[in-house]
């Protein structure tokens, strides 16, 4: 995982994402910082891949674990996680920033957890983060339906079986595998138009495979 361990990250399954998704449901502050500093990098680059903007990611990580806090007796884990819902409410956000209605500044503040971190865009990002996002590949996920977009990150980003992500989306393993393959089609055709002249960058095989189901 991502992140560094919370205290709880030492007492085997105690530390589990259910275990401490279970105490932050009985209102265990502590036990949700440890979610937000375990999952908060994954988040940021995702975000970051849909923004391209440190500030703007920013403000989606801190909507996605505020809102996931706001509705955490609504929310549906994977394999006892929280994180695909996270990615999933991130891509959302992401949509809305980019439609200029980003208003979340603050929100970070808000999140029921103790003690100081490092702001995680510093902690995602150690060197440029033109190296970790393609700008191709970037455009093209920006220009990806949302429904498309969301699967493809549970699926393609994440590693999540097809099966998990759609169950997560309200989807039939059918309507699933069509809209996952109707994305990676498009991946391939827009990471492929280059300008005249210059190389075809080749997208990264886990958007234009097939994935695990």
């Amino acid at each position: 995982m991502d992140g560094d361990p919370g205290p709880a990250d030492e007492q085997g399954d105690a530390g589990t994402d259910a275990a401490l998704w279970a105490a932050a449901l009985g209102g265990d502050g502590a036990a949700f910082g440890v979610l937000f500093d375990r999952h908060r990098d994954r988040v940021f680059r995702h975000a970051y891949r849909l923004v391209v903007d440190r500030h703007q990611a920013e403000d989606v990580l801190a909507a996605a674990f505020l809102e996931l806090w706001r509705r955490r007796a609504s929310v549906r884990l994977v394999d006892g996680s929280p994180l695909p819902w996270l990615l999933v409410t991130a891509s959302n956000v992401a949509r809305n920033v980019r439609r200029g209605t980003g208003r979340h500044r603050r929100l970070l503040d808000a999140l029921p957890r103790g003690g100081d971190v490092p702001a995680a865009e510093d902690a995602a990002f150690v060197d440029d983060p033109a190296e970790v996002v393609d700008p191709a590949l970037g455009a093209a996920l920006r220009a990806l339906p949302a429904a498309d977009l969301r699967l493809l990150t549970l699926v393609a980003l994440e590693g999540w079986s097809l099966s998990d992500a759609a169950g997560v989306l309200g989807l039939t393993p059918s309507a699933a595998k069509s809209r996952l393959h109707r994305a990676r089609v498009r991946l391939r055709t827009a990471v492929g138009e280059v300008e005249p002249g210059r190389a075809r960058p080749r997208p990264s095989g886990a958007f234009v495979e097939g994935g695990r189901s």
